[in-house]
């Protein structure tokens, strides 16, 4: 579970100015700007730690953890909601925090782990494909699990694992994510057969030209046809002129 522990603590310095120029001095200082808000308090622009909040993003329950934010002398209990990493050094740029009231049930993504060799793979040579990755499941941010296990040992070829196999205490944790969703299959593999060289002599002699001839045809039509015009054209103008001599 995604429970706050001793060493889950983050400490946070208000920032009494905003925008960009105050973000980037910030960042020269080597802190992180962030906005902390929720659980019906008011937003607060701070600054934090990257090291303490990179340390929570790569513990097992992520962003789900609960940890302690330490502001203004008080301990609140808060997740991360969101953040921004710098594309090409990694580091991180901005975050959204936000408090949480414990006694309050809320809504997270929660990773799915497969665990075991699936059936179809192992006798039946086929490939398992795991097509979600995650669900989202309301509970108490105590109850929040870092992970769904899923075993897909059992998992033959043409069977589906959906959401509604997945194992949660139903009486804590409930999946919002639709029960019939897959979750995981095992498909066939799909060889490419190499044509043959009869096959692919074949094949070049029984390609058409007709495209271009079709092309080409139609271009010869209308340049005949521009060119016809003005000679019939001619004609009425030089019986006129014989009439007139």
């Amino acid at each position: 579970m995604a429970t706050a522990t001793e060493g889950n603590v983050v400490e946070a310095q208000v920032r009494e100015a905003k925008g960009k120029n105050v973000a980037r001095r910030v960042r020269k200082s080597g802190k992180v700007p962030a906005v902390v808000y929720g659980a019906g308090k008011q937003p607060v622009s701070v600054s934090v730690d990257p090291k303490q909040i990179a340390r929570i993003l790569h513990s097992e329950s992520g962003y789900n953890t609960i940890f302690d934010l330490q502001l203004d002398g008080e301990r609140t209990k808060a997740m991360i909601v969101e953040w921004q990493w710098e594309p090409i050094k990694g580091a991180l740029l901005h975050l959204d925090l936000k408090f949480i009231a414990m006694d309050q049930r809320l809504k997270v993504k929660v990773p799915v782990a497969l665990t075991g060799e699936a059936a179809g793979v192992k006798q039946q040579g086929g490939i398992l494909d795991q097509v979600l990755r995650e669900v989202e499941v309301e509970c108490l941010p105590g109850d929040i699990p870092s992970h769904v296990d899923a075993d897909v040992s059992h998992l033959a070829f043409g069977q589906v694992l959906r959401v509604s196999d997945l194992p949660v205490d139903r009486g804590k944790v409930r999946i919002i994510t639709p029960a019939d969703q897959a979750v995981a299959h095992v498909t066939s593999v799909k060889e490419e057969v190499a044509p043959t060289p009869e096959a692919v002599a074949a094949e070049a002699g029984a390609a058409p030209a007709e495209p271009e001839v079709i092309k080409k045809g139609k271009q010869e039509t209308t340049e005949e046809g521009a060119e016809a015009a003005p000679e019939k054209a001619e004609k009425p103008e030089k019986a006129e002129k014989k009439e007139k001599k």
